[in-house]
């Protein structure tokens, strides 16, 4: 793209980049934080341009600091969706990058020279020139990636937004399976950025893990379809969902564990008491030993009921997740028994 330079602009050295800023204390990460600008306000980090201020707002402004183009129109559905989330990731970089907008209908001059041919498309100036772009409505994950990238181009560094470090913060607290301190962490993000899909999904698992099945339901439900795709969490989504609806089958199980096994001692080829056992199991928190119940099943009759402990095994995998040494030994002994 370095061929589509547009003019020339002056002389200088690399982009000047903002301060860091240090990520605030457990208590203030959110207070105030969230959305926040640049010093010098969010009027400098977004503005509208067209082809008369094109050189001053965006040739000559990328030798300070690296600019993104969008260019869009009022008629373009998937402009609308894009044009929110490039400003957002534009003001969480609080500084290390501006964005300037431009309607093509207005300004056709700088579309022509440009070629673009569809929109939404978004360029990105450093220098005076164009270093990298992408056409379409891309993902909320792409564009931050995109953003990251080009800051780390420029020789800066892009500050992690306070969304971020609330995120981080409360993973890490998942991961000490403090999950009430996790979860009022996760609310707060919610509350400012109510189609944050990562907060929902993990907000959802920590009402899991407290046993709150409805409002896990409720809060994996309310993540919008098109942030539920975005490759960066649809994955997590999975997991989660996975294990809510194992907790519901659980609840459903008939009879209590010392009651299952009683009955497989006296009928080893009772398969719905043996997945009924699994799930048990499961939800009193032995994995393990769901796995090895489902695998004993599907040795004993794979076929049962189209594969139904198969499936459900599968669906205790995607609950732990592909890195889980439970999913990774359970693999193993699935393929021993299929291959054997």
């Amino acid at each position: 793209m370095a061929d589509m330079m547009i003019g020339g602009g002056p002389k200088g050295g690399a982009p000047k980049q903002a301060a860091q800023q240090q990520p605030g204390s457990a208590e203030g990460l959110l207070g105030g934080g969230l959305g926040g600008g640049a010093a010098g306000g969010a009027g400098e980090l977004i503005k509208n341009s067209n082809t008369r201020g094109f050189m001053a707002d965006v040739i000559d402004a990328s030798y300070d600091v690296p600019i993104i183009v969008d260019f869009w129109a009022p008629w373009c559905g998937p402009c609308k969706q894009l044009g929110p989330q490039i400003e957002k990731a534009v003001r969480e970089a609080r500084g290390a990058v501006r964005l300037v907008k431009i309607n093509i209908d207005e300004s056709p001059e700088i579309a022509q020279q440009m070629r673009i041919q569809s929109i939404p498309v978004v360029y990105a100036f450093v220098q005076g020139r164009p270093v990298d772009g992408f056409v379409g409505a891309v993902p909320e994950s792409q564009i931050k990636t995109f953003v990251k990238r080009l800051v780390q181009g420029a020789g800066g560094t892009a500050p992690e937004s306070p969304v971020e470090q609330a995120l981080e913060q409360a993973k890490a607290l998942m991961d000490a399976n403090d999950m009430a301190t996790a979860a009022g962490i996760l609310a707060q993000v919610v509350q400012h950025d109510p189609g944050n899909a990562v907060a929902r999904a993990r907000l959802a698992r920590c009402h899991l893990a407290a046993g709150d099945g409805k409002r896990a339901r409720q809060a994996l439900d309310a993540i919008p379809a098109d942030k539920a795709k975005d490759p960066a969490v649809a994955g997590e989504i999975a997991t989660v969902k996975a294990a809510l609806e194992l907790a519901e089958s659980a609840a459903g199980a008939q009879g209590s564990i010392e009651e299952l096994k009683q009955k497989l001692s006296g009928n080893p080829k009772d398969h719905q008491s043996r997945i009924d056992l699994a799930l048990a199991l499961y939800a009193a928190g032995n994995g393990e030993a769901a796995v090895d119940e489902l695998i004993e099943s599907i040795r004993r009759e794979r076929a049962w009921n189209d594969e139904a402990a198969r499936k459900q095994l599968l669906k205790l995998f995607e609950a732990f997740g592909p890195a889980d040494p439970r999913t990774v030994q359970g693999r193993r002994k699935l393929s021993s028994v299929l291959f054997s």
